[in-house]
C-alpha cells in the first residue's frame, strides 16, 4: 500500500485501525504497583475496572497516588476501541510532505482542523494534536507488534502553547513495555525521562501480579 494507491484518509485509517486496542467485553484488572522518581520509590496497588476507571490504594503521599491514578488512567484510555467514524468522522485528510524515513504525513481539516500525523509501515508515527488548549507532539520510534496491531515501545513528547508556540516544561521519553495476561496485552512498565532546562528526571512505574477481573455477568 503506497501514498499514491490509496487517498490520505484510507491510508490513515489503515494505520488508525492497526493499533492495539481492547475489545469492549475487557474486564479490568488489579495490579501491585512501584512507582519510583529518582530516589524516592513508593509502592501500593492499582484496580483498572471495567469502565477503564483506575483506583489506587495503599499509597500516602498524595502526589506519588495522582501521578500512579494519571498512567493508570492514560494506559487504559488509550486501549479504548472506537471506530474510525466515531473518532475521526467530523474530519477530512489530505497528504502533505513524505520524510527522509518514508513517513507520510497526514493534514487534517474539519473537527480538527491543524492537526497533523505521520503514517509509517501501517503505524502512526507522529502526533501533532491540539488537546485542551496545548499543542502535544508525539514522535514514535519503535513500537511492539502484538499480532492484534502494535503499541508504542519508545517515543517522546514536548507541549506547546497553541498560540505562541512556546514550550511548555520539558521533552519528556517514554520507554513501554507489556505482558500478556489472558488475551490481554497490559503495560507492565513505564519508564518516562523528562529533560528541563538541562536537568533530566527519571520516573519508573512498575506493574505487577497483574490480575484480569471476573467479568461481569449480563
Amino acid at each position: 500500500m503506497t501514498a499514491t494507491q490509496v487517498s490520505a484518509q484510507e491510508l490513515f485509517r489503515a494505520a488508525y485501525e492497526n493499533r492495539y486496542t481492547w475489545e469492549k467485553n475487557f474486564p479490568g484488572y488489579t495490579a501491585d504497583v512501584t512507582y519510583k522518581q529518582d530516589e524516592q520509590v513508593f509502592t501500593g496497588k492499582i484496580r483498572v475496572n471495567a469502565n477503564l476507571k483506575a483506583e489506587v490504594f495503599e499509597v500516602e503521599d498524595e502526589e506519588a497516588k495522582q501521578f500512579i491514578n494519571n498512567q493508570a488512567w492514560e494506559i487504559a484510555i488509550h486501549r479504548i476501541r472506537r471506530s474510525f467514524e466515531e473518532t475521526h468522522g467530523a474530519n477530512t485528510f489530505r497528504y502533505g510532505a513524505t520524510d527522509e524515513t518514508g513517513a507520510v504525513e497526514i493534514l487534517l481539516g474539519g473537527k480538527s482542523e491543524g492537526d497533523r500525523y505521520k503514517v509509517r509501515n501501517n503505524e502512526v508515527s507522529h502526533v501533532h494534536r491540539h488537546i485542551h488548549n496545548v499543542v502535544v507532539t508525539i514522535d514514535t520510534f519503535s513500537s511492539h507488534d502484538t499480532g492484534e496491531g502494535y503499541l508504542s515501545h519508545q517515543y517522546d513528547s514536548v507541549y506547546h502553547d497553541p498560540k505562541t508556540g512556546e514550550q511548555k516544561g520539558g521533552r519528556s521519553e517514554f520507554t513501554d513495555e507489556y505482558e500478556k495476561v489472558g488475551n490481554y496485552f497490559i503495560l507492565n512498565r513505564r519508564e518516562i525521562r523528562t529533560e528541563t532546562e538541562g536537568k533530566t528526571s527519571i520516573q519508573e512505574i512498575i506493574f505487577s501480579n497483574i490480575q484480569l477481573l471476573e467479568p461481569i455477568a449480563a
